[in-house]
C-alpha cells in the first residue's frame, strides 16, 4: 500500500499524486493506493494518515510531497515506515508564516484559513531526529523557488539521497524517477 500525503493547498487531483495512483494501476495494483484529502488544523491530518495507516491491510510505505513530507515525517516515525519525500518542508511553521489568513486550495476551490495557533502545531508536530534514516528517500531540487532544498539534505543525513540540479519547487521531471520511488517503497516491479 502507498500512502501519498499532498502538500498545502494541494489535493488527490495534484500531478504526482495522479501520477503514482496510475502507475500503480499499470502495474495491476490499482488498490494499493490511498489519497486522503488532507485540509484543516494539523493535528486533524496527522490523526487522518494515523487512521490510514492503521486501517492498511499491510504495512503501507509514504511518499510526501512539500508539506505533505514534514507530515509523513512525523508519521513515519510514529509507525516507522519506509518514507519517500519529494521536496519537502523541513520547518513548516516559519514558511507558513507568510500564509497566515485565508487561503483557497487551488484543486477544489475550498477556503480555509492559516493561524497563529496552526503554526505553534506544526512546530510541536516536528520531528528533531530520525530514529532510522535508512528508512527515508529524499528527492530534492536545487531550483526549488519556495524551500531550501539544503535543509532537507541536511535533516535526512544518512538517507538515500537524489539532489537533482536546477528543477522547481512542482518536481515536473518526477516520472523519470517514480520506478525508483515505488522500488524503494516495496512495489514489484517488472524484471526485478
Amino acid at each position: 500500500m502507498i500512502l501519498y500525503v499532498h502538500g498545502f493547498l494541494s489535493s488527490p487531483q495534484s500531478f504526482k499524486a495522479r501520477l503514482v495512483a496510475a502507475r500503480l494501476a499499470q502495474l495491476g495494483q490499482r488498490d494499493a493506493f490511498a489519497c486522503p484529502m488532507l485540509m484543516g488544523d494539523p493535528s486533524e491530518i496527522v490523526s487522518t494518515l494515523a487512521a490510514a495507516v492503521r486501517a492498511s491491510p499491510d504495512e503501507p510505505a509514504l511518499i510526501g510531497s512539500s508539506l505533505g513530507g514534514f507530515y509523513a515525517t512525523h508519521v513515519a516515525e510514529r509507525f516507522g515506515l519506509k518514507t519517500v519525500l519529494l521536496n519537502p518542508a523541513v520547518r513548516p511553521h516559519h514558511l507558513l508564516n507568510d500564509y497566515l489568513g485565508v487561503q483557497r486550495n487551488r484543486y477544489t476551490g475550498e477556503e480555509i484559513v492559516v493561524e497563529p495557533r496552526h503554526l505553534e502545531e506544526l512546530q510541536a508536530l516536528d520531528t528533531e531526529t530520525l530514529q532510522d534514516a535508512s528508512r527515508y528517500f529524499l528527492i530534492v531540487t536545487t531550483g526549488d523557488e519556495v524551500l531550501d532544498y539544503r535543509h532537507a539534505v541536511e535533516k535526512y543525513r544518512g538517507a538515500r539521497q537524489l539532489v537533482v540540479q536546477g528543477g522547481d519547487h512542482s518536481l515536473d521531471g518526477f516520472a523519470a524517477y517514480l520506478d525508483d520511488v515505488l522500488r524503494f517503497c516495496g512495489v514489484p516491479m517488472p524484471g526485478s
